[in-house]
């Protein structure tokens, strides 16, 4: 069975997207697979990257967990809803806060390390949206997405990378919300 990393990436507790993040929990034990989910709202973590890439920030102990969690995993979901165009900063900020070690490593190496330390990891997206998830893809090019899949998941070894979009958030009643977490529930479930 797999190793699942879920990360919610809302800075509000208590969000629909934390409720994404449960229900791909549950789904993942009941398929027999160790998840460990994180909620970024509810860690105590500094989101902002202060020296840039000059000098190492130490982690504090819940992105010691959460680095651990990402290293040891066979498959990351990251959750997080569709913000003013892309991902929320406390997901991007602790992406840079998680990453910034193995930057660092890199570039003291004179481009001779191996950035691809999550090779052979899979990963899941799910994203939620005020607009539909056709116009969000078709229209505007998935932009997010595809910044998040080829410029990190990718440049750090992660593939494949696939994804799931909920779109017109605000106006799905309960009963849609639902279905949405039974579906997420059961990508849980077979780990993908």
């Amino acid at each position: 069975m797999s190793k699942i990393a879920i990360i919610v990436g809302n800075s509000m507790t208590g969000s629909y997207s934390e409720a994404l993040g449960l229900a791909y929990k549950r789904g993942a034990e009941s398929g027999g697979h160790e998840a460990r989910l994180f909620v970024l709202a509810q860690m105590n973590f500094d989101a902002i990257l202060r020296e840039g890439y000059r000098r190492p920030q130490p982690l504090e102990p819940d992105l010691v967990a959460a680095r651990e969690a990402l290293l040891a995993c066979d498959h990351v979901v990251l959750i997080f809803p569709l913000w003013c165009g892309d991902m929320p900063a406390i997901l991007k900020g602790f992406l840079e806060r998680v990453l910034q070690p193995d930057l660092l490593k890199f570039q003291d190496s004179a481009g001779k390390a191996d950035w691809k330390v999550f090779s052979g990891k899979s990963a899941r997206v799910i994203m939620t949206m005020g607009m539909p998830g056709l116009i969000y893809r078709w229209f505007y090019g998935a932009h997010a997405l595809k910044l998040l899949k080829r410029n990190i998941l990718h440049f750090i070894g992660i593939r494949p990378v696939r994804s799931t979009l909920y779109g017109m958030i605000a106006a799905a009643g309960d009963e849609k919300r639902q279905q949405w977490l039974r579906e997420v529930e059961a990508l849980g479930h077979d780990a993908g």
